[in-house]
């Protein structure tokens, strides 16, 4: 079971990945798996939950390599504003781009209504209550300032994903995004800046 699913999902994802979501055909990637319409359909349902399985998955990866990311930072608020950056960034890799920040929105909705969304506010609502009770941000509603943030961050992928020149669209929302973050710093406590 758990192979037959693994096979539709990384089938399903290079289709995804290279023709888009609209354009793969169910009996293309099923074929190329080696299995049926029926086996698609007992595991996902239809073709818009292997969708979701796909996402979930690189959901997943992406969560993995901001941990990584952030683990590695000097600091807590580094730490911290280095994910949140990473994440923007990510906008730029093709398979992100088209999966996660096109296709998915187009077929499976407000992505701030997903699970790793809400998953997301609350990483980001913990992380926010640990730099105000060290000292690095300023008197916040951690929880008020997750939300819009991670709006801010998701807004921001969604711009680079759908644009013309998404390295270029990249560097002028992780410029503005870093100009939010630098704008929650206590003045008195730290005198980490972004850099």
């Amino acid at each position: 079971m758990a192979e037959t699913r693994a096979k539709l999902i990384d089938a399903a994802r290079r289709a995804f990945g290279t023709v888009g979501y609209a354009d793969a055909s169910m009996d293309d990637f099923t074929a190329e798996a080696g299995l049926t319409r029926g086996a698609l359909y007992h595991h996902f349902g239809d073709k818009k939950g292997l969708l979701q399985a796909v996402i979930a998955q690189i959901d997943a990866e992406m969560s993995a390599r901001l941990s990584v990311i952030a683990a590695a930072a000097s600091d807590p608020w580094q730490s911290f504003v280095d994910e949140n950056i990473a994440y923007i960034e990510m906008a730029v890799e093709p398979e992100i781009r088209r999966i996660v920040m096109r296709d998915g929105p187009a077929v499976l909705g407000d992505p701030s209504t997903w699970p790793s969304q809400t998953e997301c506010v609350r990483s980001m609502t913990a992380s926010l209550q640990r730099l105000r009770h060290e000292g690095y941000v300023t008197d916040i509603d951690p929880e008020g300032i997750a939300r819009l943030l991670t709006g801010a961050g998701l807004y921001a992928a969604q711009w680079i994903a759908n644009a013309d020149d998404p390295a270029a669209t990249s560097k002028r929302a992780v410029q503005a995004f870093r100009a939010l973050l630098d704008g929650l710093l206590a003045t008195d406590a730290h005198p980490h800046r972004s850099a």
